[in-house]
């Protein structure tokens, strides 16, 4: 234990004998410790928390798919909603959200 506070007392004459470096050094510590807790913060709200509807496990995202890319999923359109819409039996809502609108096109409480 001794041997630690000499070292512990070495290390903060050395900062102190330093004034420039020990300042990189806490500003690089700062914005270290901030960046991994704001990418820690977006991490929670996106990924850990449960989504804020009820029977939140039962949402899903529907889209379609050309068949010359099916690789690359597209979002669905307005007609396709109003098929599925009439033809789901297995769906108990559906609704069209365009990400470019600020509201949602079709569902309960939509158009």
């Amino acid at each position: 234990m001794g041997s630690l506070m000499q070292d512990l007392k070495y290390g903060l004459r050395m900062l102190a004998r330093n004034p420039g470096f020990t300042a990189v050094a806490v500003l690089t510590l700062a914005l270290g410790i901030g960046a991994n807790t704001a990418m820690f913060s977006i991490t929670d709200i996106l990924f850990l928390r449960p989504l804020p509807y009820p029977a939140a496990d039962r949402l899903v995202a529907l889209s379609e798919v050309k068949l010359d890319e099916p690789d690359r999923p597209w979002p669905a359109s307005e007609r396709a909603y109003w098929d599925w819409k009439e033809q789901s039996h297995s769906l108990e809502e559906l609704a069209l959200i365009h990400w470019s609108w600020p509201h949602v096109v079709g569902g309960a409480g939509g158009s």
